[in-house]
């Protein structure tokens, strides 16, 4: 008999919960290979999500149907999914005093620019959005890569937070 596949949650989180947390979250449910199960939440969140963000996936064929802005209280609750891995992907959201998630999941920083701050033209706007995507798009696959199941929680802990540190 077969055992059934462990599928981990992971909470990307940032303050406005509009872009690379989203993007972050769209990226990891495409690729994740049915191991992965993302999830997006903001400390004060914008409320939407940012259009440029929605193009852009919309244009690459990521589903975005299911894409909203919406606080990470929504994950500390007794009715939230566990979760296995929360990452901030933003400075401000690494440095907030976070709510206690339920089952001490491990946590790191992928800090990246913020495209949602990105000005100039439409095509300056759309290359930020481009670079904060390719950025996330590495360092999810290469935590996708990680051989979760055999690392004890401290090794886990450092490798994903290395992960944050690679700007490629």
């Amino acid at each position: 008999m077969e055992a059934t596949a462990l599928i981990y949650n992971v909470l990307f989180v940032c303050t406005g919960n509009s872009a690379r947390s989203i993007l972050a979250e769209a990226i990891l449910n495409q690729i994740g290979q049915g191991r992965f199960k993302a999830y997006s939440a903001g400390s004060q969140p914008r409320g939407e999500v940012n259009p440029y963000a929605l193009n852009m996936l919309d244009s690459l064929n990521i589903p975005t149907d299911d894409l909203r802005s919406k606080s990470w209280d929504e994950f500390a609750g007794p009715s939230a999914p566990k979760l296995d891995f929360i990452i901030t992907v933003c400075d401000n959201a690494a440095g907030e005093v976070c709510p206690v998630w339920p089952g001490q999941p491990i946590t790191a920083h992928w800090g990246l620019p913020d495209p949602a701050t990105a000005s100039g033209t439409d095509a300056e706007i759309k290359l930020a959005f481009a670079d904060a995507f390719k950025v996330l798009r590495n360092r999810i696959s290469v935590f996708m890569m990680l051989p979760i199941k055999s690392l004890d929680r401290l090794s886990l802990q450092a490798k994903l937070s290395d992960i944050g540190k690679d700007q490629a």
